[in-house]
């Protein structure tokens, strides 16, 4: 693939990683890319990398446009190894080179790499530096999602280097937010959202508030499609997700045994429909947990089922509320639900769970063995009787 203009003398000189499947424990079914981004002017500028192993291919696009040597600036955004891994190969081409980066990135670099001969430049919030008929702008973004986070805004072009913000996992040859369909776009948009980004919303609320006086024709983003046809779009969604905003929609996940567990999940099924709530069954034997929270972003229902097994979860169930209590969704109601043959103690650690996610609960619901109909009954409107009073 051939350097993409985004603007005259602005280039998207990245790569494409067709096999990515796993980015740390997050399902990647789509690939992703890691986005670089050339600015030729007087003083050449790199925004960003790319992993080791893709450096060579960058190289070959970058190197269609410009001697790399010539490189006068590297901005790295973020220090995580997706986008600073290929660095020191960058610096070993551009020897002459400056890192602007962050006041934590610094500290990160240093850290990280142990190379006290870059020349490393660091840039605090509003801090302008010139490139010759250009000015790049850079903000701080401190835990979106990480300390070192920064944004670089092109001025004269109107250019949004957002790093980790507003990014999706998309391997894809078409690079623009409208070369791809927009409804595969904002769901990767989501996932990435929900799975990388929501336990800063509050960060990401700040970090949008600085970016608004700011006009922008197109964001550039570390990863995925780039945007210039639906800016307004991927804004008004992430001032939605930062604001913990949901639907009145419910999710049942769960595993199930010897299927007790599953008639109960089937009877909240039927307590919430009619209760006027839409509900989505989610069996974790089945499911990959990061495309589970993607839905437990707009949720206001999230309710959790187990069997016991050895006095604890089944470990699907665990492992999903291990990452849900990681990624603090807020404003949700939850409800344990669960059975076993002698011990019974998975609902109280499902509940336990939820508690620290900061839910509101709704009354626990066990049974010993198989449920009956006349229990199923009575569960079902004790629930419904519960979500009446929410």
């Amino acid at each position: 693939m051939k350097p993409i203009q985004l603007k005259e003398g602005v280039y998207w000189v990245g790569e494409i990683d067709w096999d990515l499947r796993n980015f740390h424990g997050y399902s990647t079914q789509r690939g992703s890319t890691y986005n670089t981004y050339l600015v030729i002017d007087e003083k050449i500028t790199l925004v960003d990398g790319v992993r080791p192993h893709l450096f060579d291919k960058m190289m070959q696009r970058l190197s269609a446009l410009i001697d790399p040597a010539k490189i006068h600036y590297v901005v790295v955004n973020h220090v995580e190894m997706d986008h600073s891994g290929s660095l020191p190969l960058i610096m070993d081409v551009a020897k002459n080179a400056t890192i602007l980066t962050s006041p934590n990135g610094k500290k990160g670099l240093l850290a990280h790499y142990k190379r006290n001969d870059w020349n490393i430049q660091v840039v605090n919030m509003d801090e302008e530096v010139n490139i010759g008929k250009r000015t790049i702008k850079f903000f701080l973004a401190q835990m979106v999602h990480w300390p070192d986070n920064m944004a670089g805004y092109l001025v004269e072009e109107k250019i949004l280097f957002s790093n980790d913000a507003f990014g999706q996992h998309i391997a894809s040859p078409e690079r623009f937010d409208d070369e791809l369909y927009l409804g595969v776009v904002l769901e990767e948009a989501k996932k990435y959202y929900a799975n990388i980004v929501l336990p800063y919303s509050m960060q990401v609320k700040k970090t949008l508030e600085k970016l608004s006086p700011l006009p922008i024709d197109i964001i550039a983003p570390s990863h995925g499609i780039v945007w210039r046809s639906h800016v307004k779009n991927i804004i008004n969604e992430y001032h939605k997700w930062a604001s913990n905003q949901t639907r009145n929609k419910c999710l049942i996940i769960y595993d199930t045994m010897w299927k007790s567990t599953e008639k109960i999940a089937l009877t909240l099924q039927n307590a919430f429909n009619h209760s006027g709530i839409g509900t989505k069954m989610i069996n974790l034997r089945y499911n990959h947990i990061s495309d589970i929270v993607t839905d437990v972003l707009e949720a206001r229902f999230i309710c959790v089922g187990s069997p016991t097994l050895n006095s604890n979860m089944l470990p699907t169930v665990s492992a999903f509320l291990t990452y849900l209590k990681g990624l603090s969704p807020k404003n949700r109601v939850g409800l344990a639900f669960g059975s076993y043959g002698w011990g019974g103690q998975s609902v109280r650690h499902v509940e336990d769970a939820l508690k620290e996610c900061g839910f509101d609960l709704l009354e626990s619901i066990k049974f010993q063995y198989i449920p009956d109909e006349a229990q199923l009954k009575e569960t079902y409107e004790k629930v419904k009787q519960e979500i009446g009073k929410k």
